[in-house]
């Protein structure tokens, strides 16, 4: 689908995007971004040495790299997409406007000049800011494309990680699968903003685990929906996904859609959104642990609703069908049927769509091998009272100050904290900071400022060396004139 027939008509008096950038350019300059160069340039057996290697160019990963850039540190990206296709907003996600008002300010780093609505108003102009509701998906796209391009990010297209290895030098070995090869690159840091599913993957639930793959996907699989025309779907739950699922599937021409709903009425009130202040925003990571553990499972166990919306995009067809009340008991093949059991009865699917989440699961991502069994998870930090059980924040990574990993066992694993953690599993340390787009700037910004200050600490002794050789003159010694000497006096003496 093309952003540009979904774009408003451009307005006459808009000032257009040259003139946005240019006054972006000044804005950086006024704030003297970015500033001087204080890194030093690293070899390694003749090999460069990255200040910080970025996992993932999606929203996360370009405002980790703004952020460190706003430090004088220099950050490389990597993403497995092709360019101009990172994230989710053109490939998997399905929803057609974003959920966040549309006044968010996102990965705009501070400056008024980088966010999407200075971005939107510079083409289309303030009347068709006043009547857009939410932020069309593609056109979020297109605004992150262009974040890229004015900041100048050095994103690496088409670029795998396959293996994370800290070592003992104080390095970090990234194993890379590219275009044109495997490759190594090694880094200081290693940021990993992965997203939503950064440090796992899709949640299949168990009376899955038989049924042909040809009959079934997951919400976030990048699954051709025009092949469901004309067929009966099923669609297991109620979130957002699965409500953008749902639609997505009758507006392809799916014949039926049923939506399977485990809980017997749908959650009313989105809970998060009544804790978004700036005193959690900042004060999260310093909580005791109890109180951070009693905020995230309290949210989790209330579940975010569905967007109005994205419920009457779904509603609004008279061949789709809500089951509450209606948890799946088994799932099975009957030829090319999917055959679901619930105890509302009996259906019977040509296609079926689970939209369960997603899970922190290592064995879905092999490039964390290496470190895995050394992470320190919630579980093994804090057992929660009766009543609070929550196994996503059980699996959790503990966190430190700038989001690094920490070690189960101390020495085990050297350099472990030299990886970052800065996508969802970060929330129950940090808050949601790490990828959504309310509050990502600030901790884009937390995170910088703490790269930056463990490389000082590391490499003090440089930089106490430097302070050391360093002799630019204030004054050249011709400012003003020695007075004469005071003459000698029988009082003075």
């Amino acid at each position: 689908m093309s952003t540009a027939a979904q774009a408003p008509v451009t307005c006459p008096h808009a000032i257009g995007l040259p003139a946005l950038e240019q006054r972006l350019a000044q804005d950086m300059l006024f704030l003297g971004l970015p500033p001087r160069a204080w890194m030093r340039p690293r070899l390694c057996n003749g090999d460069k040495v990255l200040d910080v290697a970025i996992i993932g160019g999606g929203q996360a990963g370009l405002a980790a790299a703004v952020g460190l850039a706003h430090q004088g540190i220099e950050a490389v990206v990597l993403d497995r997409a092709p360019k101009d296709l990172e994230g989710p907003w053109a490939t998997t996600a399905r929803m057609e406007t974003l959920r966040s008002p549309k006044e968010l300010v996102g990965p705009a780093m501070g400056q008024p000049a980088l966010t999407f609505r200075a971005w939107f108003v510079a083409q289309f102009g303030m009347p068709a800011w006043d009547a857009l509701d939410k932020i069309p998906r593609l056109q979020w796209m297109d605004y992150l494309r262009w974040f890229r391009r004015v900041n100048q990010v050095d994103v690496r297209n088409g670029t795998t990680v396959t293996r994370i290895e800290p070592r003992a030098d104080g390095l970090v070995q990234l194993q890379l699968s590219t275009e044109s090869g495997p490759g190594t690159l090694l880094a200081r840091r290693v940021v990993v903003a992965t997203g939503r599913d950064g440090l796992g993957g899709p949640a299949i639930p168990g009376f899955m685990q038989e049924l042909p793959r040809h009959l079934w996907a997951h919400s976030s699989d990048p699954n051709d929906y025009t092949l469901l025309k004309g067929q009966r779907v099923g669609v297991i739950g109620a979130g957002s996904s699965a409500m953008d699922s749902a639609a997505t599937a009758l507006e392809s021409g799916a014949a039926r859609v049923d939506l399977l709903i485990r809980r017997t009425d749908l959650p009313r009130i989105n809970k998060s959104k009544g804790s978004g202040v700036a005193g959690l925003t900042h004060g999260h990571h310093d909580l005791p642990d109890a109180d951070k553990w009693r905020l995230r499972q309290y949210i989790n166990s209330a579940q975010v609703p569905p967007p109005r919306g994205s419920t009457l995009r779904v509603s609004r067809h008279t061949n789709a069908h809500f089951h509450l009340g209606c948890p799946v008991q088994s799932v099975h093949a009957e030829g090319d049927t999917v055959v679901v059991r619930t105890p509302k009865g009996r259906f019977t699917f040509d296609f079926l769509i689970v939209s369960t989440g997603f899970v922190i699961d290592w064995s879905q991502r092999p490039e964390f091998a290496a470190i895995a069994p050394h992470l320190q998870v919630w579980s093994q930090r804090y057992q929660p009272p009766a009543g609070q059980a929550d196994q996503e924040l059980a699996d959790s990574p503990v966190l430190g100050p700038a989001f690094e990993f920490q070690e189960a066992t101390p020495g085990a694993c050297p350099g472990l904290s030299r990886v970052h953690c800065f996508c969802y599993p970060a929330t129950l340390s940090h808050g949601a900071v790490a990828g959504d787009i309310p509050n990502i700037s600030d901790g884009a910004r937390r995170l910088a400022q703490g790269i930056a200050s463990h490389f000082y600490g590391e490499d003090f002794e440089q930089h106490f060396a430097t302070l050391q050789a360093y002799e630019e003159p204030e004054l050249q010694g011709d400012e003003w004139v020695p007075a004469p000497p005071l003459a000698v006096t029988e009082a003075a003496c």
